[in-house]
């Protein structure tokens, strides 16, 4: 963050090394959704965020999403966690295990998300990181989301391919392609990265004891959307009127359902409406709507109205790892929830959606009427960001 607290976005026309020179203008006009991009030492001193217990320990959380795979002479095998860490120090063979939401539990996680804020953060799922030794996988596979691809520990070889062939290997715990057929590969070691679109097939394969962190930026269907938004729709509308029929005619058959009553209902029915402020409303509250498995500890002991106020002062204030926050024209959206705001405020709140957090200074007593309630619901917290 600069010095007036505004927000470090690269510039657009500024090459940029973790992407191999490109500009992020270049990058998203060339490459972003349209072909795969390998960058050799985009992170040349990147060596990893945890080493492989630690990660084995972050599976065993009951808050973290992990999944254990392990093959067998070509055959899967899909387990979720949370496990039980004896289990996972007596794995042998060809296993990996996987840990969604990593930057949920390391700020350094969210530091590294930092990078990639010319993305906007509307598209952003998680960091995933990965372990397995030597041979390990989880299968050639494609994913419908973009995914940055940063290798840690160790050396893992990626095949891709552009193939149409969506063939999947029948009764298999994973989506695993049936005949992939691989048009590219490469070896990364730590610090190289590749980038991947959507529907990009690819297998890694660990070559050594191994880390793999997945930046990944989710597609949600329209179908998906389309559900979710009429579930939203069902606490937000209000269609007056009762169903009524005092000219009711004798029908020939009981069982079906007459012209008048369908007539009556669609029109009803057609009497729903909703307007781009609807859908954006409902684009900010469940895109930032946290998944089901995290949960908000509030404060033990809640600082005081006032003394949280002196906090800030002293020491600004960071969102908490878990907390999602997003903007629009003059709504912020925090985990799931809208709060209209309006002119400076909608600016400050939008640079710590921006930025995570915010530098020491007075709130103002708008601010810090929205603040300090997010503040006890274990949303954000004075100084730096903690879970």
């Amino acid at each position: 963050m600069r010095d007036d607290g505004t927000a470090i976005i690269p510039p657009m026309n500024t090459p940029l090394s973790f992407l191999g020179g490109l500009t992020a203008t270049e990058f998203l006009r060339d490459y972003w959704q349209k072909k795969p991009l390998l960058i050799r030492q985009a992170f040349p001193e990147f060596k990893g965020l945890l080493d492989p217990l630690q990660l084995q320990e972050l599976a065993c959380l009951e808050d973290a999403q992990a999944r254990l795979v392990q093959q067998t002479r070509g055959n899967f095998k899909l387990a979720h966690g949370p496990f039980e860490r004896e289990k996972l120090w007596k794995l042998r063979g060809q296993w990996t295990v996987l840990v969604q939401g990593v930057n949920h539990f390391l700020p350094e996680g969210t530091e590294l998300l930092k990078h990639f804020n010319f993305i906007p953060h509307a598209r952003l799922d998680d960091l995933m990181v990965s372990y397995a030794p030597k041979g390990g996988g989880v299968g050639p596979h494609f994913d419908a989301y973009d995914v940055f691809l940063l290798q840690g520990l160790g050396h893992r070889r990626w095949q891709i391919s552009t193939q149409e062939d969506r063939t999947l290997i029948e009764g298999a715990p994973l989506r695993i392609l049936k005949d992939f057929k691989v048009e590219q590969e490469w070896v990364l070691e730590a610090g190289d990265m590749l980038y991947l679109p959507p529907q990009c097939a690819h297998n890694g394969i660990a070559e050594d004891d191994c880390m793999t962190y997945s930046i990944g930026f989710r597609t949600p269907a329209f179908q998906e959307l389309g559900e979710q938004f009429l579930v939203y729709l069902q606490d937000r509308i209000e269609v007056e009127g009762i169903y009524a029929d005092p000219a009711l005619e004798l029908q020939q058959h009981p069982s079906e359902i007459g012209d008048a009553m369908l007539d009556q209902v669609a029109d009803a029915v057609n009497r729903i409406r909703w307007d781009k402020d609807d859908i954006a409303n409902f684009l900010g509250c469940y895109l930032s709507e946290p998944k089901p498995h995290i949960y908000f500890e509030p404060p033990e002991p809640a600082l005081t109205e006032s003394k949280f106020k002196q906090a800030v002062i002293k020491h600004g204030v960071s969102l908490n790892l878990k907390t999602q926050m997003l903007c629009r024209g003059s709504t912020v959206f925090i985990n799931g929830e809208a709060e209209p705001v309006s002119g400076e405020l909608y600016e400050l709140l939008r640079q710590l959606a921006d930025n995570r957090e915010l530098p020491a200074a007075e709130p103002s007593a708008a601010l810090l009427e929205l603040l300090h309630p997010w503040y006890l619901d274990g949303y954000l917290a004075p100084g730096a960001a903690k879970l």
